[in-house]
């Protein structure tokens, strides 16, 4: 494994990498993070970590990358309001521009996260349009309707 000390002041440079400067690795993004609920392999604390370490082709060359949904929990939980889901965009923009990604996936992924986006506001809309005469029957229509709209997408 290389190790390029440079890195983490590459990723400092980036809009949105400038975050990294205020994070001191405490773990509390990973803890508040839902992806780790659902893949343990994930944690934004260990992807810091490599980037202080200066492992440039480890970080960018992970699918780990693309696993953050930019939902900010971690934010809500770091001490020093690190903004994780910007550091993960830069890193992603870093990914593309240094060939380890091509052009077209990060696309995909940005049409992905807008198509996740609109379905979550438009379940929260069900649920509040129907909180006071919500039934089982019409939350599932919400979410039939729902996925027919993932199956139409383009990603």
């Amino acid at each position: 494994m290389t190790y390029d000390p440079n890195f983490k002041y590459d990723v400092a440079a980036q809009p949105g990498g400038e975050q990294i400067k205020v994070c001191f690795s405490c773990g509390t993004c990973t803890a508040g993070c839902p992806v780790t609920d659902v893949d343990e392999r994930y944690s934004p604390r260990r992807i810091i970590r490599q980037i202080l370490l200066g492992q440039r082709e480890a970080v960018l060359s992970s699918e780990m990358l693309w696993y953050c949904e930019t939902c900010y929990a971690c934010s809500a939980y770091c001490p020093q309001n690190v903004k994780f889901g910007d550091v993960m965009r830069a890193l992603r923009e870093m990914a593309v521009a240094e060939g380890y990604w091509k052009p077209e996936f990060l696309e995909r992924i940005r049409n992905v996260d807008r198509l996740a986006h609109s379905l979550r506001l438009d379940l929260v809309r069900a649920a509040l349009a129907s909180r006071d005469q919500a039934t089982p029957a019409s939350l599932a229509n919400a979410v039939d309707d729902i996925a027919g709209r993932i199956a139409g997408a383009e990603v």
